[in-house]
């Protein structure tokens, strides 16, 4: 979901910065404005005096713009932030017991848990991402069920083997886990 709203966004915000330079372009250039538009001509400016002056005297014109101003700044920091924090974790720290630490891959722990959780009796399909910190991570997988499996029982056996599993190796003392379960679909039969 935050790739699309990403995608959307900097589409948007590059299609309004794009039309709006090409129309200063143009008009500088010497194409006609239409009527309606914000500056007549070459020698137009795109904010008079007049224009900057106009709503001084009304109490409400400066607060509004600023206001207007520090929601845009706060929405434009809430988006760098979401873009630049890293979701997945990159590495957990096992101990090996002599003073030393080894690093595992994050990607390598993953797919390991998703390749024992899909092989479980009534998974269509699995997915396990890793969060949190290297010394405490924490699993997040993603189940999809064959309509007859028991969510009970696929759960169970997921905390009894694939999770712990990832845990013993990792040489973790708990690995918290979210698990979402999704059923598929039932497919209609044929009858030929």
């Amino acid at each position: 979901m935050q790739r699309i709203v990403n995608r959307v966004l900097l589409g948007l915000a590059g299609l309004l910065l794009v039309v709006l330079g090409g129309s200063v372009l143009a008009v500088g250039l010497g194409v006609t404005p239409p009527s309606w538009w914000i500056h007549d001509g070459r020698h137009d400016v795109l904010l008079s005096d007049a224009d900057r002056a106009r709503w001084r005297a009304d109490g409400w014109w400066w607060p509004a713009v600023i206001a207007a101003l520090a929601v845009a700044v706060l929405l434009a920091l809430w988006w760098l932030t979401a873009v630049l924090r890293r979701r997945r974790l990159a590495e957990v720290l096992v101990d090996t017991g002599d003073g030393e630490g080894a690093l595992l891959r994050g990607r390598a722990l993953e797919g390991v848990l998703t390749a024992e959780a899909g092989a479980l009796e009534g998974v269509r399909g699995a997915q396990a991402s890793l969060t949190g910190r290297r010394t405490a991570p924490e699993a997040r997988v993603r189940l999809l069920l064959e309509p007859h499996a028991s969510p009970a029982e696929t759960l169970t056996t997921l905390t009894t083997e694939p999770l712990t599993h990832a845990r013993d190796s990792a040489g973790l003392t708990a690995l918290p886990a979210e698990v979402h379960l999704r059923a598929a679909k039932h497919t209609a039969d044929r009858v030929n």
